[in-house]
């Protein structure tokens, strides 16, 4: 199994960790969830894999998360998956799945013990911000 990114190409966090997959030797699946969008089964299968809930995984200050009031305490997690479906930028990026497991990976820090290698020197993205330091910090 290779390393799956759900990216977002427009957010700095998740081509970040895209940047420290690749600089780990990683080459993965790339998806943009934007296009793509959301199943029940695969939001489900995350969520379960990384061991959180659809309300801890949900973009709580999207305007279209107020707009629905998904941060109700009334709200269902089968209620918040639904509208991940139906709107899939509500979904905290970036995810991402490898043999060693799923994270959302905000922060960074929550990439670093999925990767299959550990990063050799330190890694930047591409305006040479300092992302992991030498000793595989995150920044």
């Amino acid at each position: 199994m290779t390393a799956t990114i759900y990216h977002n190409p427009r957010c700095s966090k998740s081509r970040n960790a895209l940047t420290i997959l690749q600089a780990a030797g990683e080459a993965p699946d790339v998806v943009e969830y934007l296009k793509t969008g959301w199943t029940r089964d695969l939001l489900v299968s995350l969520f379960t894999e990384a061991g959180i809930t659809a309300r801890d995984a949900l973009r709580k200050g999207e305007t279209q998360a107020k707009e629905l009031g998904l941060s109700a305490p009334d709200v269902t997690d089968d209620q918040i998956i639904e509208a991940m479906i139906t709107h899939p930028v509500l979904v905290e990026r970036p995810i991402v799945r490898t043999p060693k497991g799923v994270a959302v990976c905000r922060p960074m820090s929550n990439l670093l013990p999925l990767l299959a290698q550990p990063l050799s020197g330190p890694v930047t993205d591409a305006k040479g911000k300092v992302l992991v330091d030498d000793q595989g910090n995150a920044l």
